[in-house]
């Protein structure tokens, strides 16, 4: 089962929920989680494959698609605004690094 962590945009202050684990509403419901977390592309290639597979491909969507949008959210700014212990729930499943800020090259 997925884990929510909630994760939040430092400067427009906008919270969306990040998940990290198996996805089964993807299993079950291929892209359609995604397109209504308003992840187009991706929704569009899950029901698209699920389409062409016989939703075989939503078996191994299931385990993948969680961390492509959390990784996503990560790409777009926002951080982990959850208790510690989620937060570091979230970065270890997602491999982020933990470790020093990278410099600002100006």
């Amino acid at each position: 089962m997925a884990t929510v962590v909630m994760m939040k945009h430092p400067q427009t202050g906008l919270t969306k929920k990040g998940l990290v684990g198996f996805s089964w509403t993807t299993l079950f419901f291929g892209g359609f989680p995604a397109l209504f977390r308003g992840d187009w592309g991706m929704g569009l290639l899950l029901t698209l494959l699920a389409f062409f597979t016989g939703n075989i491909s939503s078996i191994i969507a299931a385990f993948l698609y969680n961390k492509s949008y959390t990784s996503k959210l990560i790409e777009k700014g926002y951080v982990f605004a959850d208790t510690e212990a989620l937060n570091s729930l979230a970065r270890t499943k997602l491999g982020v690094d933990t470790g020093a800020a990278v410099p600002n090259p100006t």
